[in-house]
């Protein structure tokens, strides 16, 4: 009874300085919520939502996160400042606790089954929803409305705008592509157990957009478990291992797929992971369709200098200065230097 008057206290507190000013944004998934005018302390539910609103310079006012060091140890080393956010395991936090530390805004997943339980709290909380490159456009614009200010508002449409001229610079190259010359190209988020990405996922959108076909075209969906004999009847040209796959050379099927035409030909490449795996959800994905078109095709892409594109970009998008090794570092999947 008395830790339920605490949270019922903190809720009239937090409401009471919410009430001041306040304004209305829509979410992703279209719910119209009221926001404080003014957004300083913010909680994000979301690994992937992490990177938008570091790109759009307000990471160091996430005051609780679901993301941990151990496993995003680049996005810590950028923005130190989330070392001194609650940190939960899983994706729900206590409500009193996003209280107690007088958050503003919260950022959860659309569906999210604790929305009614932040918003009962009295928290203003945003479902959060992005698929593909058009919905991750329009996702960081909703969140720089929600944090409200004129440099949040212009560096989502910065980052928009370098996300379309990357897409319209590397289809110029790679449209024409016939799928004679398109490599089939095999993405495996883990390898214990075999998991892949198939179809109707961004996976599928950047590899074809890099100049390749997604030899596991004919599975639907994000880390979809397959068995090893698919892995062999498709025979991949080219293997590409996401973040924490593991070895594969010391995996338990390296004899198993010994004889695949991407393993023979030294085409089982490592996916770059920075802030956020660069294949997967974050704003890095611009970077992954620049780096996967130049190992694909790089022919085409001659003059591509990833380290170069990597650095630039996290200057330009997260106020971080990245040494050329660092950068290098990112591009091989390891973490920042101790």
């Amino acid at each position: 009874m008395k830790q339920q008057v605490a949270v019922f206290l903190l809720c009239l507190t937090w409401l009471a300085g919410a009430a001041h000013a306040s304004r209305q944004v829509v979410d992703d998934a279209g719910n119209t919520v009221t926001v404080p005018d003014t957004v300083t302390h913010i909680a994000d539910g979301w690994f992937a939502h992490h990177s938008m609103l570091m790109t759009l310079g307000v990471g160091n006012e996430i005051v609780a996160t679901v993301n941990h060091p151990d496993s995003h140890p680049w996005m810590f080393k950028i923005d130190p400042a989330l070392n001194q956010a609650l940190q939960v395991h899983g994706i729900t936090f206590n409500s009193e606790s996003l209280v107690t530390r007088h958050t503003d805004v919260l950022f959860v997943a659309k569906g999210n089954p604790d929305v009614a339980g932040y918003r009962q709290a009295g928290i203003p909380t945003l479902e959060m929803a992005f698929t593909d490159y058009p919905s991750m456009a329009r996702s960081i614009t909703t969140t720089a409305n929600v944090i409200g200010t004129a440099t949040a508002r212009a560096r989502a449409q910065a980052w928009v705008n370098y996300l379309h001229q990357t897409v319209a610079s590397i289809s110029a190259k790679t449209a024409t592509l016939t799928d004679a010359q398109r490599p089939r190209v095999l993405h495996i988020q883990s390898l214990n157990p075999l998991k892949v990405d198939g179809s109707g996922t961004l996976i599928d959108t950047w590899i074809h957009l890099a100049g390749g076909r997604n030899a596991a075209a004919e599975v639907k969906g994000n880390m979809k478990e397959v068995s090893p004999e698919m892995v062999l009847y498709w025979q991949p040209d080219v293997i590409i291992l996401g973040q924490g796959c593991g070895d594969f050379a010391h995996s338990r099927y390296a004899s198993l797929f010994a004889g695949l035409n991407a393993v023979k030909q030294g085409r089982v490449w490592q996916n770059p992971a920075g802030v956020f795996p660069w294949d997967r959800y974050g704003t890095e994905s611009a970077l992954q369709i620049q780096w996967a078109a130049h190992k694909l095709h790089p022919e085409l892409f001659t003059a591509t200098n990833m380290a170069q594109i990597t650095q630039d970009f996290y200057q330009r998008f997260f106020d971080y200065t990245l040494t050329t090794a660092q950068a290098q570092r990112i591009l091989h999947a390891q973490p920042p230097e101790k």
